[in-house]
């Protein structure tokens, strides 16, 4: 028994493709819980859920952040009785077979954080609309899918979190459960004793980064991290910031990677963090 949950601002819009891939899962094994932070005065009906009614809980809260919405829609999932999570974005299609695959790894794989296989969504790659600019080589092949997760690295020295696998067409090489430094909130699942022993993600983070700061805090206190490529969605990249590079986007990165740094980097880094911010912040 699986809970998915997810967190919406606004961008009801993402939402079709979402609850259309959760029509057609091979399990219906699930229930979904549908975070809504979206300011009361411009909360929308979402009529897509019409067709999934009675596997959704609808939540809503205040606008404080995805690491808020998270620990609400957990909240709302441990007080139903489930204890098996799927945290994902809106802004993705599921697999058809997303929710067994997904409930066979969490059964086998206790007290561990799973990272699944995240490609790009069609035409929402990130080096699409910048090859005109940069001129950045970006090759299109026919029924191929670019990945944009395959397991994920933590470079202490810069404090930046980096994806394995990103930008690189689907390979072999990415079809071996693995063990990785950090899971993507895109697409994390744990079961309740992860949650008792970690805890809630943390708010102070209103968006990025509070991911891997949940897998830091995890990794010290003995939980295990994986990536299983069995579990598999497509990323509609960034739609909640107005899209991967836009100015607000990295405006949020950027804060985040400050605060991730300064909570868990060498020396060194957190002072060339707080000195490149300042510049920047100029």
């Amino acid at each position: 028994m699986l809970a998915i949950i997810t967190v919406v601002y606004r961008n009801y819009e993402v939402l079709h493709d979402f609850i259309v891939s959760l029509v057609a899962q091979s399990s219906s094994d699930y229930r979904l819980f549908i975070v809504d932070l979206t300011d009361e005065k411009e909360r929308q009906p979402i009529p897509w859920i019409r067709k999934i009614e009675d596997k959704i809980m609808y939540v809503v809260g205040n606008n404080k952040g995805y690491a808020y919405g998270v620990n609400i829609g957990i909240t709302n999932a441990q007080q139903q009785g489930w204890t098996h999570f799927a945290i994902v974005n809106p802004d993705i299609v599921f697999d058809k077979d997303f929710v067994r695959n997904s409930t066979h790894c969490l059964a086998s794989n206790p007290k561990t954080i799973i990272g699944g296989k995240i490609y790009y969504a069609p035409s929402y790659e990130f080096h699409t609309k910048l090859q005109a600019i940069d001129s950045i080589p970006y090759p299109h092949q026919l029924n191929k899918y670019y990945l944009w997760y395959a397991g994920g690295t933590i470079d202490w020295r810069h404090a930046i979190t980096k994806h394995i696998g990103v930008d690189e067409i689907e390979s072999p090489k990415y079809n071996i459960p693995s063990n990785t430094h950090f899971v993507s909130g895109c697409c994390m699942l744990y079961d309740k004793t992860v949650h008792d022993i970690v805890g809630r993600w943390d708010t102070k983070y209103f968006m990025y980064y509070e991911d891997s700061d949940y897998c830091v805090r995890a990794t010290r206190k003995n939980v295990k991290i994986i990536y299983e490529p069995s579990i598999i969605i497509w990323h509609k990249n960034a739609q909640s910031t107005g899209g991967a590079g836009s100015n607000f986007h990295l405006q949020i990165m950027t804060k985040s990677r400050l605060r991730f740094g300064l909570r868990y980097a060498p020396i060194r880094t957190k002072l060339h963090l707080v000195k490149n911010y300042v510049f920047q912040n100029k």
